[in-house]
């Protein structure tokens, strides 16, 4: 599985660290280890398995070691894998003189004939994307289909046939990323975006993505805020650097 590759590969070439505080909000979920550096995951709604309680995983979760919350990754607990996922990123996603700054569309090749394929609903690109190519399909966790928006296992059919893919990297804590970059294989550019996009090409290279977009954590202070009052992305511009890393 592709969890357990990258579990196993950060378990053997990442150095374990104290974990400090983990916050579980209501857009994402938050590690701060014990070294200052900071990683997020997006926070799935929904039902859970033990009544309220969002996280059934063993507590207290501050004080563990990233490599014992590196065992979350690919939990069918959503909220367990994203404290997988966010500790994940804590430990890779930061300064290391890699990739470009800036967004994602400054980067990626895009042509006015191609035929995008966008896995979430990436609010701010849309405006743009839409001038700028032929076709934009977007698939979204809905039931029923809306102008150019499909409900999210459309994916799989209309993906082979499109130029760009760009997927969201939440798909990495609901166990979809695997099966969404099979289906884009015939992709020109395969692109993994989002605040948990994890900056780690030596993984996803043999999957086939073509370009990383995610973040580093500046300010985790303000970042920790921002989750603990219900903000999302659009909320973390001041504390985060956007990165790019050309995969291939």
């Amino acid at each position: 599985m592709l969890t357990d590759n990258i579990r196993n590969l950060l378990k053997e070439h990442y150095r374990e660290i104290p974990v400090k505080e983990v916050r579980i909000g209501l857009g994402y979920t938050g590690v701060l280890l014990e070294d200052g550096n900071a990683g997020v995951a997006y926070t799935f709604k929904g039902k859970h398995s033990d009544g309220c309680a969002m996280f059934t995983g063993e507590r207290p979760l501050a004080g563990k070691s990233s490599h014992k919350l590196l065992d979350y990754l690919g939990s069918p607990e959503t909220a367990e894998s994203a404290v997988g996922v966010a500790t994940a990123n804590a430990l890779v996603n930061r300064e290391r003189g890699i990739g470009v700054e800036g967004d994602v569309l400054d980067i990626l090749m895009i042509k006015e004939t191609d035929r995008v394929g966008m896995v979430g609903f990436f609010g701010p690109l849309i405006p743009s994307l839409k001038k700028m190519v032929r076709e934009l399909l977007i698939f979204e966790q809905i039931t029923v289909p809306a102008k150019g928006l499909f409900p999210a296992d459309h994916a799989y059919k209309e993906l082979p046939a499109c130029d760009v893919a760009l997927i969201t990297s939440t798909s990495l804590i609901n166990g979809t990323m695997a099966s969404l970059l099979e289906a884009s294989h015939n992709c020109r550019e395969i692109v993994l975006l989002g605040a948990s996009t994890l900056l780690l090409p030596e993984i996803f290279k043999p999957l086939g993505a073509d370009l990383l977009s995610g973040i580093i954590i500046t300010d985790p202070v303000g970042i920790f805020q921002i989750i603990s009052e219900g903000g999302g992305m659009r909320f973390f511009k001041p504390y985060i650097k956007k990165v790019n890393i050309k995969v291939s």
